[in-house]
């Protein structure tokens, strides 16, 4: 009797372990820090496809995108703060609500956005764009060598101007020229770093203007990154596939 008595307390206490931890890491997730992983190459060369980040949940507030699920239980966003410009966020897709994206934020509420022959323009002023060589892309389709620049945003309120690499296959694509927009009030706009194939705020019937409400949080640091070289079951390559490099870097 008492052995049935300790093992049924023994399952108890695990049963009561493992809630907590659940709860402990929904915690934190909902009000700290969630992962994310890149599945695209939007935002190369800052983040490649595979690599995982955590992004801070509380570092524009809390709406519904910021929670689990998007459940409806309010409106607005709780000790919310505008994004800088330069910031890299991950979003709810405004058309469906549900899609996770993550973009370079690069214009506020109330700025003038315009692309012209490339290169980005805040408020009439051309944003500075410094060649800085060749940049080869792989693992995102067909290996290709690129433009590689270092672009320098317009300062926010209280705040530095960002400088952030970008790559350009050319400066007369789709998205090179572009009209004006005004971005809303509770609205913002963000482009990709991969400028040439990025389904961004410029692209208006796909993503637009994104509300605030819609932000999830900002990306901090890439906690692992893998270059999909090995398969599952090829456990002698996984040390290889892991880019080293890249782990622990804070994303800017």
């Amino acid at each position: 009797m008492p052995v049935r008595e300790k093992s049924s307390g023994g399952w108890l206490e695990s049963l009561k372990t493992i809630l907590y931890a659940g709860l402990i890491a929904i915690g934190i997730r909902t009000i700290a820090f969630e992962p994310f992983n890149i599945p695209s190459g939007s935002m190369i060369p800052t983040l490649l496809v595979g690599d995982y980040l955590f992004v801070s949940k509380y570092s524009y507030g809390y709406s519904r995108a910021s929670l689990p699920f998007s459940p409806n239980l309010f409106s607005g966003r709780i000790f919310g703060s505008l994004p800088a410009r330069g910031d890299v966020a991950v979003f709810k897709l405004p058309r469906d609500g549900t899609t996770d994206y993550i973009k370079r934020i690069v214009g506020l509420p109330g700025d003038r956005i315009q692309v012209r022959q490339g290169v980005l323009h805040v408020n009439g002023q051309r944003v500075e764009r410094v060649p800085q060589g060749n940049y080869t892309v792989e693992g995102d389709g067909p290996r290709i060598t690129v433009r590689l620049y270092r672009e320098t945003l317009p300062a926010s309120p209280g705040a530095q101007p960002r400088a952030h690499p970008i790559i350009e296959q050319s400066d007369d694509g789709p998205y090179d020229n572009t009209q004006e927009f005004v971005v809303p009030a509770n609205h913002v706009f963000a482009m990709g770093d991969n400028r040439d194939n990025s389904l961004d705020s410029r692209a208006t019937n796909f993503v637009g203007f994104i509300p605030v409400d819609n932000l999830v949080g900002r990306a901090e640091f890439i906690f692992f990154s893998w270059d999909g070289s090995a398969n599952w079951w090829e456990v002698w390559a996984w040390p290889l596939a892991v880019r080293w490099s890249r782990l622990l870097n804070g994303v800017r």
